[in-house]
C-alpha cells in the first residue's frame, strides 16, 4: 500500500463513520500521513482524529477509537494504536510491501514526487531586498510554492517579508550551482560561507555527495542496460536492512565491488527494519509543503543530503557480481536507487541546481 492510497484508506474510514452517523462532520479533502512521533509507533501517524474532534462536538480519543475501528478492517492495515490526544498510528501488512509501493508510486510520478495542493489557489507576494541572498531564496521559494500548487510574486520594497542573512561576499566565483547552494544551504537566520570547500569533489561536501549519488544511479541503469535488465520493484533481498545502514560509509567508492545475497548467508529472509531510504523518502511530499509555507529552501536541501546519504551505501549492492545473473532482487534495488534518484534531480531543480548524468 502506497502512502497516497492509504490516505484514501483513512478517508474512506472518516466517510464510513459519517455515513454510518458515528461522526457528524463534513469529511475532510485529504489525510496528511506523517512518520509517527516521539512515543508513536507503526509505519505512519495522522492527526485527523484531533483536527475532526471540534467540529464532531466529541473528544478526540473518542473520535480516534471510532476511525482506529474501521482501520482495522481496512486491507493491508495490520494494527493501529491511538497514542498522545488522539493521533492514529497505523501499522501496514509487510514492511517490504511498503517499500515496494513507495517506489512504484514515485517511478510513476518522476521529480514530481511530493507535489500537492496545500497552497492551491494561493497567490505568495515575497518582498526582498536588493541582495543576491535574497533573490536566490525567493526563486527557490518560488518553485517549492509552486509544487503546492501556489503561485509566488517577487516584489521589491517595504514591507520586506523574505530578508535572509546576506552573504559575506560575492558567491559569482564559485559558479552558478555551488553558488546556489552555499546561499540556500544555510537557516536563512545563518550567515553562509562563501569559501572554495562547495567546490570539492569529495565526500566532505555535501553537494557533491547529493550530486554523486544522483549521476551514480545514472551510471547504473545504462549499466543494468548494457547488462540486458531493468529496474523492477520488489523485495530487496538483504538478510536485514539495517545492515546497510551500518555498511562502511565510504563503501560507495567500491563501485566495482557490489555485495551479492552471498554476502548475507545464502537465501534472503524476512526484513525486520525498514530500509534506511525509506523513512526520507516517505517524508520527501511533507517536506515539500514544509518548505512551501515556511519559506524555507533549506529545510529541502538538507533532506536531499538525507536521501543521498541513505542512497550511497545501496548503489554498490545493486548491479550483480561477476559470473552472477541479474536476479529479482537486482532489478529491486535498482528500482529503489531509481525512486531516490529522481527525488534528488527533482529536489535539485527546485533549487535551481543541475543534477548532472555524469560526475
Amino acid at each position: 500500500m502506497t502512502p497516497a492510497e492509504l490516505s484514501r484508506t483513512v478517508l474512506d474510514a472518516v466517510c464510513r463513520a459519517v455515513d454510518a452517523g458515528e461522526l457528524d462532520v463534513v469529511p475532510p479533502e485529504r489525510v496528511t500521513l506523517t512518520e509517527p512521533g516521539p512515543g508513536g509507533c507503526g509505519d505512519f501517524a495522522t492527526n485527523v482524529a484531533l483536527r475532526l474532534a471540534r467540529p464532531a462536538g466529541r473528544p478526540p480519543l473518542h473520535v480516534a477509537d471510532i476511525l482506529r475501528a474501521r482501520l482495522l478492517d481496512a486491507d493491508g492495515v495490520r494494527d493501529v494504536v491511538v497514542t498522545g490526544p488522539g493521533f492514529l498510528n497505523i501499522s501496514l501488512h509487510a514492511r517490504d510491501d511498503l517499500l515496494t509501493g513507495l517506489v512504484r508510486e514515485i517511478r510513476a510520478r518522476g521529480t514530481e514526487y511530493g507535489y500537492g495542493d496545500a497552497l492551491a489557489g494561493q497567490t505568495v507576494v515575497l518582498r526582498v531586498p536588493y541582495e543576491v541572498r535574497a533573490e536566490i531564496v525567493a526563486d527557490a521559494v518560488a518553485r517549492i510554492i509552486a509544487t503546492q500548487g501556489g503561485r509566488a510574486e517577487i516584489e521589491h520594497g517595504e514591507p520586506v517579508t523574505l530578508r535572509p542573512v546576506p552573504a559575506p561576499e560575492d558567491p559569482a566565483p564559485l559558479g552558478p550551482d555551488a553558488a546556489r547552494w552555499a546561499l540556500l544551504h544555510p537557516a536563512p537566520h545563518d550567515r553562509p560561507r562563501i569559501t572554495a570547500d562547495h567546490l570539492v569533489q569529495r565526500e566532505i561536501n555535501p553537494l557533491f555527495r547529493i550530486r554523486y549519488a544522483h549521476a551514480r544511479v545514472r551510471a547504473l541503469l545504462r549499466n543494468a542496460d548494457d547488462l540486458g535488465f531493468s529496474a523492477e520493484p520488489g523485495e530487496l533481498g538483504f538478510a536485514d536492512h539495517a545492515g546497510t545502514a551500518d555498511a562502511d560509509y565510504r563503501g560507495y567508492a567500491r563501485a566495482g565491488e557490489p555485495v551479492s545475497e552471498a554476502h548475507f548467508g545464502g537465501a534472503p529472509a524476512e526484513p525486520r527494519t525498514p530500509h534506511p531510504l525509506q523513512a526520507p523518502l516517505l517524508d520527501h511530499p511533507r517536506i515539500l509543503r514544509t518548505a512551501a509555507t515556511a519559506h524555507a529552501p533549506d529545510r529541502l536541501a538538507r533532506h536531499l543530503l538525507t536521501v543521498a546519504d541513505a542512497l550511497l551505501p545501496l548503489l554498490p549492492e545493486v548491479l550483480p557480481v561477476g559470473e552472477e545473473k541479474p536476479g529479482v532482487a537486482h532489478r529491486a534495488r535498482l528500482a529503489l536507487a531509481e525512486a531516490a534518484g529522481a527525488v534528488l534531480a527533482g529536489g535539485l531543480s527546485l533549487l535551481g541546481i543541475d543534477a548532472p548524468e555524469h560526475l
